[in-house]
């Protein structure tokens, strides 16, 4: 049996018993009901253990306890749906959302009904023998010494006056993401900064990372990425790597301030 399929009929099953009452009576027992009518001198009651109509004295019931139990089991089936129906709501929003995102790797944005691309940017490695774009710097440099992964230019031309704006990064293989602040420095923007070590043949790398929410979306590659707080106005980028491999790719923005 589909499990979809099983789960729906359990839940059917739950609904079913959740809805039955219990009639109290005054000495303290109880009868399970499916409905009861109250009427002049007796109380008429549909048996869930017969599965038929009997009638019980009036002056027997404890209608007061089973009318505020009845309520209360009412008011908790209907907090229940709520829940679910807000549930299955909000499902369906993402599953929206997922539709209109590329599965190709990249980062995204959603500008009303338009999906748009932030543009993958061309970063380079300076040390103090110049300047190599990291898609071309191999191997990494045998002699210790720091060195800066900048941006050209002073400013991103993705410019956004949301502070709080939503990315979605469709990951080209498992590794780290965020959201990090760069540095300005004259015509250039400072994505992180680096320290070689040749011994190990390894680089430390150095990110001044946003505190961001991360939620999955539809697969294991999708995330939707926001920061904790409003971001203040700078130049920022989106950033996927793996520490130490110097493989960092760079999907450059900036928050400007609302006019």
């Amino acid at each position: 049996m589909p499990r979809r399929l099983a789960a729906a009929l359990l839940l059917m099953v739950f609904s079913a018993w959740a809805a039955n009452i219990k009639l109290y009576l005054k000495d303290g027992t109880f009868n399970l009901v499916r409905e009861y009518q109250v009427q002049p001198d007796r109380v008429r009651y549909y048996s869930v253990e017969r599965g038929e109509w009997e009638e019980i004295p009036l002056e027997m019931v404890d209608l007061k306890r089973t009318g505020s139990e009845a309520a209360a089991r009412q008011a908790s089936l209907d907090a229940d749906a709520k829940s679910q129906a807000e549930e299955e709501a909000a499902a369906r929003e993402i599953s929206k959302e997922v539709s209109r995102i590329p599965r190709d790797a990249g980062v995204y944005w959603l500008d009303g009904r338009e999906t748009k691309t932030l543009k993958l940017a061309s970063s380079s490695v300076h040390t103090n023998k110049g300047r190599q774009i990291l898609q071309v710097l191999s191997p990494i440099p045998m002699v210790t010494g720091r060195a800066t992964l900048e941006l050209d230019g002073a400013h991103s031309q993705h410019v956004f006056t949301d502070p709080e704006q939503a990315f979605y990064i469709q990951l080209s293989d498992t590794e780290r993401f965020g959201v990090a602040r760069l540095t300005v420095k004259g015509a250039v923007r400072i994505v992180e900064y680096l320290t070689f070590i040749p011994v190990t043949k390894e680089v430390e790398e150095k990110l001044d990372l946003a505190e961001i929410f991360r939620q999955q979306l539809g697969n294991e590659d999708l995330y939707k990425i926001w920061p904790k707080q409003p971001l203040e106005p700078g130049e920022y980028a989106v950033v996927q790597y793996s520490a130490g491999k110097l493989n960092i790719q760079v999907w450059d923005f900036a928050v400007a301030r609302a006019k």
